[in-house]
């Protein structure tokens, strides 16, 4: 099996399905059956389908998005790759259960439902979601109760879907980008923080970076999305306010986007001025041409031009700080390692944090390898590093991910010899319903099921668990729900690291070339710690 595949097999078991509407081809996680079917009736609207988080039975709609961003992302960048591992249809789908529950979810240009059921009762209960007593209460923001982190977030992951369906499915296209600029409206004209409009999301999917980080992350997506100048500038002028070019972050999650923006603002928008300029001269002729250049003399005056040079520089800077973070490469902070060389970042779910570095990592590895220079590097504090050392990092990360680690232990459940057997997961650990249509009610898999020390009865295949502490050291323990809790945004974030590698693999060492211009020579110290 594709290891491709067992990450997107991931989001078949975490969604919230009615599976009588798919046929069985689709259904490839064959132990899940019908849940949530009445998601929104309280409330008077549909909400049924999405996705859980994790391995409770909640739709918590800011993670929710960023998966979709994610995923999104992956595809763009390593389509091919995906296809050629024979998962480009899977990904597709599994984006458009995400987008197609925003749709649902964006009820009005001002509203969207953010919320279904909630952490407290739900963590109350230990059940499969087929079998749900919990409170299924939907929350949503609005203008009177706001909430900029959500909105910016939905209007990222339908903005950067709509790129993805660009091709195949156009019509769907324009109408996820139509609710992403509505929603990026929304999040900009009411600014408030999502968790202080639904307090049930305290405690859970905290917004500690506040919302201004989302509303870069929006309009950096609707820019890649439509090339509007709106969204450019809303990027560039708010940089510094925001926090883009001010803040150096050494980590990239669903809260922290930061790192984010200031990647792609790098990687797309410096390059704005000499792609409009290629895109006028394609589609006009020399005459009309030059009819436009004096509306181009006045974008691209000195003063103006200056200052938006000085700005992205900024941002690259800040790019630059986290890649070199993560490679151990900045003088003062680094990311810290494990004895074994994985970047750990917190205790819970560290995982996360490592799956998003090594994208990132990944896709700025690529980035360089496009640019003009052939011998274009990532500078650092102490020194420079090449494409190839980038990307061998991440693939270092990937295989610690996959059991070249002192535990031996695969942390991608379903792949190598040994792998989490407890995930704690409420539907994984409980008897299939489909193999037992008896209610199980909400102490009762508590008291029969949760404190069980054998192997979950079904394999979640594909998802990340949250992975060892700073010892590297991992219990396989269902209550470790610190270490054996996997979520959604985890098995998003490689998506796009394993189809790339699976790329590498086919290049073999041709990838690999000497480098006369590289200071390190080829003895960057990427494992030792800092």
């Amino acid at each position: 099996m594709w290891l491709s595949e067992k990450r997107l097999k991931r989001f078949r078991r975490r969604t919230t399905e009615p599976c009588r509407i798919r046929s069985h081809f689709h259904q490839r996680v064959t132990w899940r059956h019908h849940s949530a079917l009445t998601d929104g009736l309280e409330q008077g609207v549909d909400l049924v389908g999405g996705y859980y988080d994790a391995g409770d039975n909640v739709k918590f709609g800011l993670p929710m998005a960023f998966t979709i961003t994610l995923l999104s992302w992956a595809v763009i960048e390593y389509g091919g790759d995906i296809a050629g591992a024979g998962e480009y249809a899977h990904a597709l789908e599994a984006i458009k259960w995400g987008t197609d529950y925003f749709i649902k979810a964006h009820t009005h240009p001002h509203v969207l439902w953010a919320q279904v059921g909630d952490g407290y009762t739900d963590h109350y209960c230990w059940q499969r979601p087929e079998d749900m007593t919990t409170s299924r209460r939907a929350y949503k923001v609005d203008v009177d109760n706001p909430g900029s982190e959500i909105a910016g977030e939905t209007a990222a992951a339908m903005a950067a879907a709509s790129i993805v369906f660009r091709r195949t499915n156009p019509h769907y296209s324009h109408l996820l980008l139509q609710h992403a600029q509505q929603l990026f409206e929304f999040g900009e004209k009411y600014k408030g923080k999502y968790d202080e409009s639904i307090g049930v999301a305290k405690g859970y999917y905290t917004s500690v970076s506040g919302y201004k980080d989302e509303l870069l992350w929006a309009a950096t997506w609707l820019y890649k999305a439509t090339k509007r100048e709106e969204y450019l500038k809303y990027v560039l002028e708010n940089g510094y306010d925001f926090g883009g070019t001010t803040w150096a972050i050494t980590e990239f999650s669903w809260d922290v986007k930061y790192a984010g923006v200031q990647i792609i603002a790098s990687m797309v928008i410096s390059n704005y001025q000499f792609s409009n300029l290629l895109i006028l001269f394609y589609f006009f002729n020399l005459k009309k041409y030059l009819l436009l250049v004096n509306f181009l003399m006045l974008l691209m005056e000195e003063k103006h031009e200056k200052k938006n040079e000085g700005i992205l520089k900024q941002y690259r800077s800040k790019a630059e700080h986290y890649l070199c973070a993560c490679l151990n490469q900045n003088n003062i902070t680094n990311v810290r390692r494990t004895p074994a060389g994985l970047l750990y970042t917190r205790q819970w779910n560290n995982m996360q944090y490592v799956a998003t570095a090594s994208f990132l990592l990944t896709v700025y590895s690529d980035h360089l390898l496009r640019a003009a220079h052939p011998h274009t590097t990532l500078h650092c504090e102490r020194g420079q590093v090449s494409p190839q050392q980038i990307l061998a990092f991440a693939k270092s990360q990937a295989d610690y991910i996959l059991g070249s680690n002192p535990m031996g232990l695969s942390y991608l459940v379903g792949y190598g010899a040994q792998f989490p057997l407890r995930v704690h997961h409420r539907g994984a650990s409980i008897e299939s319903f489909r193999g037992n249509k008896g209610f199980i009610g909400c102490t009762q898999g508590y008291d029969n099921w949760y404190g069980r020390r054998d192997p979950n009865p079904n394999v979640v295949i594909g998802a990340l668990v949250g992975g060892p502490d700073d010892k590297d050291v991992f219990r396989d323990e269902r209550g470790n729900y610190v270490q054996t809790e996997a979520c959604t945004y985890n098995t998003a974030a490689v998506v796009g690291v394993f189809a790339r590698l699976i790329r590498l693999e086919k290049e073999g060492d041709a990838y690999y070339y000497d480098d006369d211009d590289n200071d390190n020579d080829g003895s960057l110290p990427l494992i030792a710690s800092s």
